[in-house]
């Protein structure tokens, strides 16, 4: 079985680009962040038409997440228990569209948008930083419950855990700018501590090695890139996977997300 995650970064505007990676790459299961798009207008057909079940969970052109699998859709939840929602000081705390869960071919996939902190001292760093003690909290839960349970944790994390997985950190703690600061980089790390391991790393060690590359001052083709999305495994699922790879070449292109697609191979 394969599975993969991908921030699509507007599903409506990658539409055609999506659909052609999914007929060439075969993935069993694919976990989407940054629809950008209600249920109202979702592309249901898009992997309808190729054979996928899809769940989508999205408010707003912001955010959004969905899972497409033609290997089973059960058990749909949206959100976590728990999860965090934002509001900026003297306003309503809303829920965000970033995580949703489904299981597909005996694998709890979850795709989650974890919220970027925007500035250090931005009101989303604190929001980013729960919401994260939340999602570790309950997935303790599950593996203390289940031990062999087989669960992937899959998304764009917006965290560059160890030094190589930017391409300047000296530029970044300069500018004090945020993914790389020891809070995001510990909430990162506990989810190691639970039990989860990123499974694309071994594989792919860097530094060079990224799935994210800002639009802005051709980052790109500068090779000045982060790397932010995972597939965080479960050890039950972790010993499943036989290959992994960064589809570095959907980066290229008219009409590209600015993250790449990021796979793994089951046993």
């Amino acid at each position: 079985m394969k599975i993969a995650t991908w921030n699509v970064n507007s599903l409506r505007a990658r539409a055609d680009r999506v659909e052609d990676w999914l007929r060439r790459t075969d993935a069993d299961v694919l976990a989407i962040q940054e629809t950008k798009c209600k249920d109202e207008n979702f592309p249901w057909e898009l992997f309808e038409n190729n054979g996928y079940e899809v769940a989508h969970f999205g408010f707003s052109q912001w955010n959004g997440v969905a899972i497409a699998s033609r290997v089973g859709l059960d058990d749909v939840q949206r959100t976590f228990p728990g999860q965090p929602a934002f509001g900026k000081p003297g306003t309503e705390p809303e829920q965000e569209a970033r995580a949703i869960a489904a299981s597909c071919g005996g694998v709890r996939v979850w795709s989650l948008y974890v919220p970027n902190g925007r500035a250090l001292d931005d009101p989303h760093m604190p929001y980013k930083l729960d919401w994260l003690k939340v999602l570790n909290d309950e997935a303790k839960g599950w593996l203390a419950a289940d031990p062999q349970a087989q669960i992937a944790l899959m998304g764009d994390w917006n965290i560059a855990p160890q030094d190589d997985d930017v391409w300047d950190l000296q530029y970044f703690l300069d500018e004090g700018l945020t993914h790389v600061s020891g809070p995001e980089r510990a909430a990162f790390q506990a989810f190691e501590a639970t039990g989860f391991s990123d499974v694309v790393r071994p594989q792919h060690p860097g530094p060079g090695v990224y799935t994210y590359w800002d639009y802005k001052q051709l980052r790109f083709p500068k090779k000045e890139g982060m790397r932010i999305d995972f597939i965080m495994a479960s050890p039950a699922l972790a010993a499943r996977v036989s290959n992994t790879e960064i589809d570095r070449e959907e980066r290229k292109g008219k009409g590209a997300s600015d993250h790449a697609p990021v796979i793994a191979e089951l046993a």
